[in-house]
């Protein structure tokens, strides 16, 4: 007995040492840390009433009801929820973004606060985290997490979701890398996440980087170091933003589709454009019109993945390319842009090129 309690206490001994020696963040997982979730409804909450229908409705659990769920997993870690809304994503709004900034960045100035996980839907979560990685400090991790199938469905995806987004938060190497997004053992950026199914757990792609780590509730493997380290908001929270509608573009499409999402208050306009952010010329006359007059026209594309450069007729026309944001985050990055007064095509094209 004697020498099973030495040998016990020699393996503590070894584990703490690689803890404290372990470049992938070891040391937090073998603490509880304190984390604070914010639930804004969505798929992870909805409720179908059979565990088989395909039809459910979204954001039908409360946020103690989920975590009481999560703390049944035993995790170590210390849960503290708030409820922002509780909707589908489809439904979010400026007010909801706002209120969310607002408690996330109260979160992070608590320094009782090791990390934020929001709950979210699938449907907007790209822009809802598109959002906060730029109005948001990279100290501590911010994860946002989901789920594919309603909580009473066979299969219910949300809680391992959760799960993974615990051990993406207790690693040491989760802050500096901004605003994540943890669904199907994947964790990646904010900046290249993209919905890109509507069914099974595996719906989300990232692009230009496929994942940035691979992960599940007992491990977890990075895929390279942090690379925003300690570094600020990269531009402050606008509940105001300026009206910036996106224009699909598809085949056989007249200019008059352009005049038909301008109103006196549109102060920029992101093309969904077919290919490298191809359009009709009537559609591009249209719009360079508009560029002339002062409004941002940014150009991208209506397909998942691929970058669209700048080409030698954007000088002329006074348009942006989006390079690797699709439009949803091309959008957002524009609003805020002309919110902090960058409205220069040459500075908004250097924005774009930084992301």
């Amino acid at each position: 007995m004697p020498e099973a309690r030495y040998l016990a206490a020699k393996l503590l001994k070894s584990i703490a040492d690689v803890a404290r020696a372990s470049p992938r963040g070891y040391r937090r997982t073998m603490n509880a840390p304190r984390i604070r979730v914010l639930a804004t409804g969505g798929t992870i909450a909805g409720a179908a009433g059979d565990a088989i229908r395909h039809d459910y409705k979204p954001g039908q659990l409360g946020i103690e009801e989920l975590l009481d769920r999560v703390r049944a997993l035993g995790p170590s870690a210390q849960l503290s929820g708030t409820q922002i809304a509780n909707i589908g994503s489809e439904d979010i709004t400026p007010a909801i973004w706002a209120a969310l900034h607002r408690e996330t960045s109260a979160a992070l100035d608590d320094a009782q606060c090791d990390g934020v996980i929001i709950t979210h839907g699938t449907d907007t979560v790209e822009e809802t985290a598109f959002l906060l990685d730029l109005t948001l400090p990279t100290a501590k991790p911010v994860i946002l997490v989901g789920a594919m199938r309603p909580a009473d469905a066979v299969g219910y995806d949300g809680l391992r979701n959760f799960a993974n987004a615990l051990q993406v938060l207790r690693s040491d190497e989760a802050a500096g890398r901004g605003v994540l997004v943890v669904m199907g053992d994947r964790v990646i950026a904010a900046r290249d996440i993209r919905k890109a199914r509507t069914r099974g757990v595996d719906a989300f792609e990232g692009f230009p980087r496929a994942s940035i780590a691979l992960v599940t509730p007992s491990a977890l493997e990075w895929f390279g170091a942090p690379w925003r380290v300690a570094e600020p908001a990269r531009f402050a929270f606008r509940p105001d933003l300026p009206d910036v509608p996106i224009l699909y573009v598809h085949a056989g499409m007249t200019p008059d589709y352009v005049g038909r999402l301008v109103t006196p208050d549109t102060r920029g306009i992101v093309v969904a454009g077919l290919g490298e952010g191809n359009m009709p010329d009537p559609v591009r006359q249209a719009l360079r019109l508009l560029a002339a007059e002062g409004r941002a026209i940014v150009r991208s594309s209506r397909l998942d993945e691929g970058l669209v450069d700048r080409e030698p007729e954007d000088e002329e026309n006074g348009f942006v390319a989006a390079r690797a944001l699709g439009p949803p985050k091309a959008r957002i990055l524009l609003q805020l842009l002309i919110a902090s007064g960058i409205t220069d095509p040459a500075a908004i094209q250097k924005a774009y090129d930084e992301r």
